[in-house]
C-alpha cells in the first residue's frame, strides 16, 4: 500500500447520493440455508473467552504503541472445531482474535468488520487496530476485528516435515515435500473453507447477527468464500486488490503473477526512472535503461536477483518506495564497478543507493531492511554451497500454511509437462521474473475442494477495488471477479501499481467505499474509473500502460513495450544461467 496510514476521508456529497448510488437489498430469506456454526460448534459456542492485552510479534514497537491507543483493543484465543464438517470428533484448534470498541453506541453502529491482509498466511491480528487508525470515519460505526487465520501466527500453526530424498530431481524433492506435509493430520484442515467457518464463529462468539469485511489480496478470495457460504450473514464487503474469484481455484491468479511483475517493471518503474534522470542518471529512454539492465546481467545473475527480490518487488506492492526500487536498478546497472565478495558488492551498491537524491526517511529505513535480507540470502546461499549433494535421510521442517491453503482450495494442473511448458513460456514472455520461477508445489498436491459457486439470488452486494498495474493480483483477475460475482461493482484506479488501495486518500476511490459501508449503497454503474495519485517526487500523474474507458482499464498483459523489452532479453539470453530461488536464499514466491 502506498502509505500505511492515510489522512481523513472526504464526506460524500448530496449530489453523489442523488445520482450515483443504488440501495442494497434487504436480508434474504436464505438465512435458513446458511450453515449454523453456533449449532455445529456445540459446547464451544458457550466457551468462556478471556480478553487480555495484545501482543503483535514482528510489528515495530512504535506501531504497536499506536495500535494500543485504539479504544477497547484486546486479544483472546477462541477455540474452534478442527474440522467444521465433523466438529463432533472433539479436536479443536485455537484462533487468535483482536477486537476494538471504537463504534459509537446507538442506531448508527453497523456492527463488526473483520479484516484480512492476504497471503495466504498473512497475520491479520494487528489489522483490527490498523483499520481503526486507517479509516477513522468507519471506526465510528464499526468495531474492527483482526485475527490470525488457522495455521498462522498466534493461532494453531502448521509446520510440515519430510525426509529429504537422495535425489537431485526437483520433481522427486517436491513430491516428497508434499507427501510429508499430507502426513500431518492438521494439514487437510488448513483451507479457506475452514477459515470461513472460523470467521462466522467469531461473529457468533462476539454476539453479532452479521459481519462486514475488508480483505486485501488473498483476503478477497477468503471474503468471496465466506459470502458464498454465509450470504445472509454478510453485511458490507470490500474486496481490495482481488484475486481471480471467477475461477474455482487460485491457479489462474498465480499464473498471471509473473507476467504482471514484468509488466509493472517495464510500463511503470522504468518510465519513472526515465522521467527522473536527474536522480538516477540512467537516461531518459525506458527501453535503453532496460537494455543496460540486461547487459549488466539483470535477473539472470545472482546480484540482480538479490536486488530485485528485496528492493524492487516490494516497491511494486507500495509505490511510495519507487525511489528505492529505481535506485536499486541504477545500482545493479553499475555492478561491474563493484568488487569483492557478494556481501561486499551489496555493501557497495547500497552505499550508492543511499547517495541518491530525494530519499525519505521511510525510503532509507526500507533500504536498511532490504539490505539485511539480501545479506541473509547470501549467507544462506553459502551454506547451501557447502553441501555437495543433498543428504539422504535428512529431515527438514517448513512453514506450510501458504502452500496448504493455495493448493488445497482447488485442484491445480498436475501434468508436469504443462508446467515445463509454462516455465519455458515465461523465459520468453516474462523474462524479468522467470529466473525466480519453478514448478509450484500445487502441481503435486491432490485436493477435492473447490470455491463454492455464488448464488445469484442470495449473494450480497460488494465492492471490488483494483489498480491497473498491480503486480501481485492482476487487474485482469479483479475485472473477472467483478464480472463474475453477482451484484459486484468495480472501482478501477488507472496508472496505479500499488497492491492494496483503501484508504487511498482520493474522493473518487474512498467516497463510494465509505458510503457503501455507511449505508449499503453501491455506485449505480458497475464500473467506476479513478485516476492514480502522482508517484514520489512528481506533481502529476503520467499515463502508462492501458487506457481507462467507461470505468474499465483496457490493457494487454504483454504490451508493446513489454514485447520490445522481451526481444532485448531474448537477444542476450543465450548462455546465461541463474541460481534457483530456493537455493539462493531468495523467497520462493515473490
Amino acid at each position: 500500500m502506498r502509505k500505511y496510514f492515510r489522512g481523513g476521508i472526504a464526506a460524500v456529497t448530496g449530489a453523489l447520493i442523488a445520482t450515483s448510488i443504488v440501495l442494497a437489498p434487504t436480508a434474504s430469506a436464505a438465512a435458513e440455508q446458511d450453515p449454523d456454526t453456533q449449532a455445529l460448534a456445540g459446547a464451544l459456542a458457550t466457551q468462556e473467552v478471556t480478553w487480555e492485552e495484545c501482543t503483535f510479534p514482528g510489528v515495530a514497537e512504535e506501531t504497536v504503541k499506536r495500535f494500543k491507543t485504539v479504544k477497547g483493543l484486546a486479544c483472546a484465543t477462541i477455540q474452534v472445531p478442527r474440522d467444521w464438517h465433523n466438529p463432533a470428533d472433539g479436536n479443536t484448534i485455537g484462533i487468535r482474535v483482536s477486537k476494538t470498541e471504537t463504534a459509537y453506541k446507538g442506531t448508527s453502529r453497523q456492527g463488526i468488520a473483520l479484516v484480512n491482509p492476504g497471503g495466504p498466511g498473512g497475520s491479520g491480528l494487528p489489522w483490527g487496530a490498523a483499520m481503526a487508525l486507517r479509516a477513522p470515519v468507519l471506526a465510528g460505526q464499526y468495531d474492527f476485528i483482526g485475527f490470525d487465520p488457522r495455521g498462522v501466527g498466534l493461532s494453531s500453526p502448521l509446520t510440515c516435515s519430510y525426509t529429504v530424498p537422495n535425489s537431485t530431481d526437483i520433481n522427486v524433492l517436491n513430491k516428497a515435500k508434499v507427501d510429508g506435509c499430507l502426513e500431518n493430520p492438521l494439514t487437510k484442515f488448513i483451507t479457506t473453507e475452514q477459515t470461513a467457518y472460523d470467521m462466522d464463529f467469531i461473529r457468533v462468539v462476539l454476539g453479532e447477527k452479521k459481519m462486514s469485511y475488508i480483505g486485501y489480496s488473498y483476503g478477497t478470495w477468503l471474503g468471496t468464500w465466506y459470502a458464498a457460504t454465509f450470504p445472509s450473514k454478510a453485511h458490507r464487503f470490500l474486496l481490495d486488490s482481488a484475486v481471480d474469484a471467477s475461477q474455482t481455484t487460485l491457479e489462474n491468479t498465480w499464473d498471471l503473477q509473473p507476467r504482471t511483475r514484468d509488466r509493472q517493471f517495464q510500463e511503470a518503474l522504468l518510465p519513472y526512472m526515465a522521467r527522473n534522470d536527474a536522480e538516477y542518471a540512467q537516461g531518459t529512454d525506458p527501453m535503453e535503461i532496460r537494455r543496460n539492465w540486461e547487459k549488466a546481467g539483470g535477473t539472470r545473475e545472482f546480484l540482480g536477483q538479490l536486488f530485485v527480490a528485496w528492493f524492487v518487488i516490494p516497491a511494486m506492492y507500495d509505490t511510495s518506495q519507487y525511489p528505492t526500487a529505481a535506485a536499486a536498478v541504477s545500482a545493479v546497472i553499475g555492478t561491474p564497478a563493484a568488487t569483492g565478495t557478494d556481501a561486499e558488492k551489496v555493501e557497495q551498491l547500497v552505499s550508492k543507493m543511499l547517495a541518491t537524491k530525494g530519499l525519505t526517511d521511510e525510503n532509507k529505513a526500507f533500504i536498511a531492511k532490504a539490505k539485511a535480507n539480501a545479506l541473509a540470502a547470501i549467507a544462506k546461499k553459502e551454506r547451501v554451497a557447502v553441501k555437495s549433494t543433498t543428504a539422504a535421510a535428512e529431515v527438514e521442517t517448513w512453514d506450510a500454511t501458504f502452500e496448504a491453503i493455495r493448493c488445497q482450495d482447488g485442484q491445480w494442473n498436475q501434468n508436469l509437462h504443462y508446467w515445463n511448458y509454462w516455465l519455458a513460456d515465461l523465459t520468453v514472455n516474462a523474462p524479468f521474473i522467470a529466473p525466480f520461477m519453478s514448478t509450484p508445489l500445487c502441481a503435486y498436491w491432490p485436493t477435492k475442494n473447490a470455491m463454492p459457486k455464488p448464488d445469484k439470488k442470495t449473494f450480497p452486494r460488494l465492492l471490488v477495488a483494483q489498480s491497473e498495474l498491480d503486480a501481485a493480483t492482476a487487474y485482469e483477475g479483479g475485472l473477472a471477479t467483478a464480472k463474475a460475482l453477482p451484484n459486484a461493482k468495480l472501482i478501477s484506479v488507472d496508472n496505479e501499481g500499488s497492491h492494496g488501495l483503501f484508504p487511498y486518500n482520493t474522493d473518487c476511490v474512498d467516497d463510494p467505499i465509505v458510503f457503501f459501508f455507511q449505508t449499503g449503497a453501491t455506485p449505480r454503474k458497475q464500473f467506476t474509473g479513478c485516476q492514480a495519485l502522482p508517484l514520489p517526487g512528481e506533481d502529476k500523474t503520467f499515463e502508462v500502460g492501458g487506457k481507462l474507458t467507461n470505468g474499465k482499464v483496457k490493457i494487454k498483459m504483454i504490451t508493446p513495450a513489454v514485447k520490445e523489452a522481451n526481444k532485448i532479453v531474448k537477444d542476450l539470453l543465450s548462455g546465461s544461467s541463474t541460481a534457483s530461488a530456493d537455493e539462493s536464499g531468495m523467497p520462493a514466491n515473490l
